[in-house]
Formats: structure tokens, C-alpha cells, sequence
């Protein structure tokens, strides 16, 4: 295997394991805080976890058999991630119209800010050895996974946004905003997966 296999395969596994971390401590303090924006940032690094499996199964497969079309592992694991992303934004969405209608706020957003610069700083990090893994390896399948990773950028920014406002100004509609900005991205992403599933074509996740 060249050091640029084993540092995509590296990259995934990394990917898998700092997603669980990111999703066990959002979802702590999301409920803790009753911050849901903070909450469901958490709910999408695990469905990123679950993800993560597609994608180091994609690596592993480009390794031994070079740019062929999808496992059915990997379509399972699109399948499955599709689902939990479209339940993420349905979720949300309710979620946010009862805190509407109960007039509900978080408690404090700080570690929403904490979290989302965290995952920014990762993220592009990810994003830039990803891409130039991509580049090296001559593989459009791992640049399409480095850009797909951009929208948990343009999520943690979300988070980021809506928590910081909130603390700066305690108005709980931000949090409503950042939730409802999250949603839309998991719809998004969820309807990306089913794409992707189904006629083996990478990833568009590009805006």
C-alpha cells in the first residue's frame, strides 16, 4: 500500500473516530443546555459516523480495485445515512416549532461556540489532506468525499453563528434559526446519499 492509500485510509478512520467524539459531547451539553441547534449538530456527527464505514469501505475498495462502481455495503451505508439525515430534518423542524409555541431558550450556547470552532479548525484540516490525497491518488471518488466534508463546515459555521448571537444577545430565536439552518443542510445531505446510491455518481456536494 503507498503512503498515499494509508493516509486516506487513515484519514477515514480518523474521520470516524472524531465524529463519535464530536457527537457524544454535542449531544451532552445539547441536552444539558437545551440547546437545539447544539443538539442536532451532535445527531449529524453520528449519522457522519455511520457514514464515515461508506466511506472507509470506499477507500479500501480503490485500493484493491481501483475506481469501480460502489459496493453494497457502501450503497447500504448511503441508504442509511440518507434515512437518518432526512429523520435529523424532520426532527429539527418539529423540534423547532415547539420551542416556538413554548417560547423555550437555551440555558447558555458557549459550548456551541467551543464545539463548532473546534470542528471548523478539523474540518479544513480534513478538507485540505483529503484533497490533496485525491490529487496524489488520481482518485475523483476521495476529492468528492473532501468536498462533501465541506458541508460540515458550512454546519459547524451554522452552529457557530447561532450560538455566538445567542450568547451576545440571548434573543432564543437564534437558536431556532441555527436549527432550522441545519436542517436544511440535512435534507440536503440526505437527498444526496439516495443520489449516490442509486446511480453510483460522486459526490455533488460542491455549494
Amino acid at each position: 500500500m503507498s503512503k498515499h492509500f494509508r493516509l486516506a485510509l487513515w484519514l477515514a478512520v480518523f474521520t470516524i473516530l472524531y465524529n463519535a467524539v464530536e457527537g457524544i459531547i454535542s449531544v451532552y451539553f445539547g441536552m444539558h443546555d437545551e440547546t437545539l441547534t447544539l443538539l442536532g449538530f451532535g445527531i449529524d456527527s453520528f449519522i457522519e459516523f455511520i457514514s464515515g464505514f461508506g466511506i472507509l469501505s470506499m477507500v479500501i475498495r480503490i485500493h484493491r480495485n481501483g475506481e469501480d462502481n460502489r459496493s453494497a455495503f457502501e450503497k447500504t451505508a448511503l441508504k442509511i445515512t440518507g434515512v437518518s439525515f432526512y429523520i435529523l430534518a424532520a426532527g429539527l423542524i418539529v423540534s423547532d416549532i415547539i420551542n416556538l409555541l413554548n417560547h423555550s431558550k437555551p440555558s447558555t450556547t458557549l459550548p456551541g461556540v467551543i464545539i463548532s470552532g473546534i470542528s471548523i479548525i478539523v474540518m479544513l484540516v480534513l478538507v485540505s489532506l483529503k484533497t490533496k490525497t485525491g490529487k496524489a491518488l488520481n482518485s475523483e471518488a476521495i476529492l468528492a468525499d473532501a468536498a462533501c466534508t465541506k458541508v460540515c463546515i458550512y454546519m459547524s459555521v451554522a452552529l457557530l453563528i447561532s450560538s455566538g448571537l445567542y450568547e451576545l444577545i440571548g434573543w432564543g430565536g437564534f437558536d431556532t434559526i441555527g436549527a432550522l439552518a441545519l436542517a436544511v443542510f440535512s435534507y440536503r445531505e440526505g437527498k444526496e446519499c439516495f443520489e449516490k446510491a442509486k446511480n453510483n455518481s460522486h459526490c455533488g456536494c460542491h455549494s
